[in-house]
């Protein structure tokens, strides 16, 4: 069998105390199901692992099933491979290259989300911010950051998102994992 190298995204863990996944504690978990390679990266749920099974879907559920076994608590995970994060980086709209990692963000996505679902967000009134959609990610410009992002705010809402599995990484952390599920 061929194996194949992800990285898991855990949303929304070790913000303000809650939903605390140490990252040793979590890197356990990943080996209790059988994946090798094992890394973290931050404390905001980045890991990556080689596994011989080829369907990302069902390897974010069973880790979901077992990070609540475990913690107690449920965490959506979404686990992409390798190649996707590098096309991620490689369809990137934005010159990546010129801006700082905390102006480019992605979210990405559990499955491809069509135009029609951000129809009614007026684009111009959240100016100068951005966003493009891509396969599975929408990449996300905000000059000020994140944190004081409006249109991540409207991106966020229920009406957009819903029935989809989401979590967002700054460019940095995207280059990074892109990195870390290199050749090893």
């Amino acid at each position: 069998m061929t194996t194949r190298t992800y990285a898991a995204l855990l949303r929304g863990i070790n913000v303000g105390g809650h939903k605390k996944v140490p990252m040793a504690e979590l890197r356990e978990v990943l080996a209790g199901l059988g994946h090798t390679g094992i890394q973290t990266y931050l404390q905001s749920g980045n890991a990556v692992f080689t596994s011989e099974r080829a369907d990302p879907d069902a390897l974010a559920r069973e880790l979901e099933a077992a990070i609540e076994a475990h913690f107690g608590f449920r965490v959506p995970c979404l686990v992409v491979d390798g190649d996707h994060l590098r096309a991620v980086v490689a369809g990137c709209p934005f010159p990546a290259a010129e801006l700082e990692g905390k102006q480019l963000h992605a979210t990405f996505l559990s499955e491809r989300a069509d135009a029609e679902r951000f129809a009614a967000l007026d684009r111009d009134a959240y100016l100068p911010e951005e966003f493009r959609l891509g396969d599975r990610v929408i990449y996300l410009y905000a000059p000020e950051g994140l944190g004081r992002s409006k249109l991540a705010e409207a991106l966020a809402r229920p009406a957009v998102v819903k029935g989809l599995d989401v979590t967002t990484r700054n460019w940095n952390t995207v280059v990074k994992l892109v990195e870390l599920t290199g050749p090893r």
